[in-house]
């Protein structure tokens, strides 16, 4: 169909994967020079199909990364120290339905600024491409 874009969806994999991670994930942004930051996050759950949605709880860089119109990498691990990454385009939302679905999932002792929605665009385990 002309004009439609279908996106990618996370796999059964990536969301068994998902279930079975451990410790803190790694959000890699870059800046307007090409200059990378990546963070430890927690405040991490997965939206719907397609999304990732990262809680601000204390950006700085990568909020301004973000704002500029920063692509993303998403790190995990699981308990088995299988990796998966995900990368996609990043959107910052400071109101919305997802800022309020990450108020609502977590704990009320982090603050949730705003949400950081990376969009799946294509996903890895170690060097194979799955997405």
């Amino acid at each position: 169909m002309k004009g439609f874009e279908v996106m990618p969806v996370l796999t059964d994999t990536i969301k068994a994967a998902w279930e079975n991670r451990e410790g803190p994930a790694v959000l890699t942004t870059v800046d307007r020079n090409g200059n990378p930051n990546s963070i430890y996050v927690t405040c991490v759950l997965l939206y719907g199909d397609d999304s990732i949605a990262i809680a601000d709880n204390y950006f700085n860089k990568t909020r301004d990364n973000i704002c500029s119109g920063s692509r993303g990498s998403f790190l995990f691990i699981t308990r088995e120290r299988k990796a998966f990454q995900i990368k996609g385009t990043i959107e910052y939302q400071k109101t919305g339905d997802i800022q309020e679905y990450l108020k609502n999932c977590l704990d009320a002792k982090y603050p949730v600024h705003a949400a950081a929605v990376l969009r799946v665009e294509e996903a890895y385990s170690g060097a194979e491409r799955i997405i």
